[in-house]
């Protein structure tokens, strides 16, 4: 599989990453081994988790999916096979909340530990934090980077003025960078990401691992009337999309797909691989199944045509 350099930064990934949301929640320890390990096998290099992962679930604190991971390392010996994403900043514990230096120094300590590994790869500002000064974040984030502990700075769920203003920040003061964003981005939600804070990534070298890249499970085609939406939890939040420019997203990938024979989420993957300035989407999978279905995205070529139909459909 060939691989894309993540950024200015000295990383090369598989232009697809392991979303890790679902290990040690819809996916038990045997189901996440086993995806882990199909994962890598098919060449896959990047898993992206969070410390706050999965604290939403009754009687789970946050760190699960981290755990699961470090137990899963720690059994294949595959650490040096993989590289590692994780994120602080929404999980409140010690050192206060989001990115207070206290915070990221214990909460990198508490991943580390979980992940029973000497280095996070790729280090995320879970998202931004205003009353934190972002100097302060910054020098928090360098002493890591120091001690050889985290590779690489990213921020999830920026706007394009604070990314800019951080990385400016850290410019004057002569600190690490955010080299990489996670955004919310796909074929139906476009507008957190296109535009200034797109250009901003693209004119400034930034690698960008979008989120939701399948939209919950609606680029799927599992949605497609009044009638599936009871089909998950999820389904209320597929109305909306429904109503607005879902349905001719869904019918342009229909026609997509009866010319390629790829499916749905095979082009609603490939789609955002071939944006600018995107280096790999994020998708996860709750069975190894699932998870054969999205490799291919990866090398899946949509002609010009295929993919300027696509996003005339979701303007």
């Amino acid at each position: 599989m060939t691989k894309r350099r993540l950024g200015a930064t000295d990383l090369e990934i598989s232009p697809l990453v392991f979303g890790g949301n679902v290990f040690g929640w819809t996916a038990d320890r045997a189901t996440s081994f086993a995806l882990l390990d199909a994962f890598v096998d098919a060449g896959g290099t990047m898993i992206d988790t969070a410390d706050v992962y999965s604290a939403w679930v009754p009687g789970h604190t946050g760190g699960e999916s981290e755990a699961v991971i470090g137990e899963w390392l720690r059994t294949s010996g595959k650490r040096d096979k993989v590289l590692i994403a994780t994120k602080v900043g929404m999980l409140p514990g010690e050192g206060g909340e989001k990115l207070a230096p206290a915070r990221i120094a214990a909460a990198c300590e508490a991943s580390l530990k979980r992940l029973g590994t000497d280095r996070i790869d790729l280090y995320f500002a879970h998202q931004d934090d205003e009353a934190t000064p972002q100097e302060a974040a910054l020098e928090a984030f360098d002493r890591l980077v120091d001690a050889g502990k985290v590779r690489v700075l990213g921020a999830s769920n920026f706007h394009a003025a604070r990314l800019k203003s951080a990385n400016e920040a850290a410019t004057a003061a002569g600190l690490p960078h955010y080299h990489v964003l996670q955004p919310e981005y796909n074929l139906v939600s476009r507008h957190k990401f296109e535009g200034e804070l797109q250009d901003y990534c693209i004119g400034h070298n930034i690698g960008v691992v979008p989120y939701y890249g399948l939209a919950s499970g609606f680029l799927t085609g599992k949605y497609r009337s009044a009638d599936d939406l009871g089909k998950s939890v999820r389904g209320g939040r597929m109305a909306d999309l429904l109503e607005g420019k879902g349905r001719k997203v869904l019918n342009t990938m229909d026609e997509v797909a009866a010319e390629s024979g790829a499916t749905l989420a095979q082009i609603a993957l490939a789609w955002l691989i071939a944006q600018p300035g995107v280096t790999a989407p994020i998708a996860s999978a709750t069975s190894v199944k699932q998870l054969a279905e999205l490799m291919p995205a990866v090398t899946l070529g949509l002609t010009p045509d295929q993919l300027a139909r696509l996003t005339e459909a979701g303007a």
